[in-house]
């Protein structure tokens, strides 16, 4: 399958940079990362987006615990942000202490209620010169410490469906990288999971119920649906377009939800508001949580 975003319907639209898409209780959930809040839609209701918490700085990857706290990367001030069901927020994790860079995208594994989450490595925004990256891991009770490091831009970041496997977006490596998760949390088996096709920069992502991993590249502009090994079996042009994120969800798993904007640039969505996530079908649902 090869389309354009042309093809897709407009779910959300008027925000400045959304990520974080995830599906949740029936829900679409993501964050304008450049306003650090964080909503949610019922696609199939026409509703309006309904605010659910807003963090400090940029807000970037979503989760949820085992006790049921919605978590959200507050990038700029290196914390990991929980929320409880009545709406306040907390701190769940904080990193600041440890991490100079800024915090990225998020991934809470389900079968232990760890938390995986990245950090640039650099400061992006202030024109340094690229550093790898590290990956942090967080346990349930906050706690955390470095599980592997040396990531070209970590990012994004999936289990796979019936695996002990996590695979990572390296943004500006051009590749998805597999670690496996041992008993205690630590990441071991580093190893190339896919080389991507050249030009590539791998944003965020979402896994299907047959492993394979759709994941956005946001300098070209497209999101691709990847196997292990690099095969590309699906693509979905958004030329002109910044492919930001994508979750799959919907009634029946199989609607892919897309983010883009027009820049990554805070100063430009500010001023153009260009954001919008859009929804398409595809041939496989996504993997059962």
């Amino acid at each position: 399958m090869r389309i354009t975003l042309d093809s897709a319907t407009d779910v959300v639209s008027d925000i400045r940079f959304p990520e974080g898409n995830r599906w949740h209780d029936g829900r679409l959930w993501y964050s304008d990362m450049h306003t650090g809040e964080v909503f949610s839609i019922d696609p199939d209701a026409g509703d309006a987006p309904r605010l659910e918490a807003t963090v400090p700085g940029q807000s970037s990857g979503l989760g949820w615990l085992p006790d049921g706290r919605l978590v959200i990367s507050s990038m700029e001030s290196r914390t990991v942000v929980a929320v409880a069901p009545d709406g306040t927020t907390s701190v769940f994790a904080d990193l600041s202490a440890d991490e100079p860079s800024l915090l990225n995208d998020l991934v809470v594994d389900p079968a232990t209620g760890r938390t995986y989450i990245g950090a640039f490595g650099y400061d992006l925004y202030g024109g340094e010169e690229l550093r790898p990256g590290p990956l942090h891991v967080i346990e349930p009770d906050g706690s955390h410490r470095v599980a592997a490091e040396g990531l070209v831009f970590p990012n994004s970041a999936n289990v796979l469906p019936g695996t002990r496997t996590l695979v990572v977006s390296e943004t500006w490596g051009g590749r998805l990288t597999a670690f496996d998760i041992e008993d205690d949390g630590s990441l071991t088996g580093r190893r190339e999971w896919a080389a991507l096709p050249d030009g590539v920069t791998p944003d965020g992502s979402t896994v299907d119920g047959e492993g394979a991993v759709w994941v956005c590249s946001v300098d070209t502009g497209e999101f691709l649906r990847v196997l292990e090994g690099g095969t590309v079996t699906d693509r979905i042009d958004a030329p002109g377009r910044c492919a930001i994120d994508c979750a799959l969800g919907g009634a029946d798993g199989r609607t892919l939800y897309l983010a883009t904007a027009d820049s990554y640039d805070p100063a430009t969505t500010a001023r153009t508001r260009a954001g919008r996530i859009s929804a398409v079908r595809v041939g496989v649902a996504g993997a059962a949580r």
